[in-house]
C-alpha cells in the first residue's frame, strides 16, 4: 500500500480523514466526549458498590480502563499516547498497591491481622476498608489494562528466531 492511498486527505466537506489505520469522525468523536463521564462515573459507582452487593474494584476498574481505550480509539492512539504520560499509569498501579498495602498494615498496626477490618476504630470500619481497598484494586487494574493497551499497540520486535541454532549444535 502506498503512502498516497494509506494517507488521505480530506474529502468533500472534510468530515472524515483516514492516516494510517486511524480513521478521523466526527460522530465517533463527538459521541466518546459525551458517553466518556458517564463511562467513568459507572466504573466508580462499581468500586464503591462492591462493598455492598455484586461489583468491586476489578469489575470497576476494566470500566474506568474503558474510558482511555475510547478516547484512543476515538482521537488515535498516538495523540492519547502523546496526551497521557506512562508515569501516570504506573503511578496509578503504584497507589493502588500502596492503598491495598496501607489498609493492610493499618490493622497490623492497630493489633489485628493483615486486613482484620474490625480493630480499626471507627463507625462501620469494614465498610470503608472494603471499599478503600476496592479503590486501589480498581486503580491496578485501570493502570495495568491502560498500560498492556498501549503496550501491545506500539507493537514489539522479538528476537531473532532461534530455528538454525539446533542444526548448529549438532
Amino acid at each position: 500500500m502506498s503512502d498516497a492511498s494509506r494517507d488521505r486527505e480530506p474529502e468533500g466537506d472534510g468530515v472524515e480523514r483516514q492516516r494510517g489505520l486511524y480513521v478521523e469522525s466526527t460522530i465517533i468523536m463527538t459521541t466518546v466526549r459525551v458517553v466518556t463521564p458517564f463511562i467513568l462515573t459507572l466504573g466508580l459507582f462499581v468500586m464503591f458498590h462492591g462493598a455492598d452487593s455484586a461489583g468491586g474494584g476489578f469489575q470497576g476498574g476494566a470500566i474506568s480502563a474503558t474510558v482511555l481505550l475510547m478516547l484512543a480509539f476515538a482521537f488515535g492512539i498516538d495523540a492519547v499516547r502523546d496526551w497521557l504520560d506512562p508515569s501516570v499509569v504506573l503511578g496509578l498501579i503504584l497507589v493502588g498497591v500502596a492503598n491495598f498495602v496501607g489498609v493492610g498494615l493499618l490493622t497490623l498496626a492497630l493489633g489485628g491481622a493483615f486486613l482484620q477490618y474490625d480493630v480499626v476504630p471507627i463507625y462501620h470500619a469494614s465498610k470503608y476498608s472494603i471499599e478503600l481497598i476496592e479503590l486501589g484494586i480498581g486503580a491496578i487494574v485501570a493502570g495495568v489494562i491502560t498500560g498492556l493497551f498501549f503496550v501491545i499497540a506500539s507493537g514489539f520486535q522479538g528476537p531473532e528466531p532461534l530455528e538454525n541454532t539446533a542444526e548448529e549444535e549438532s
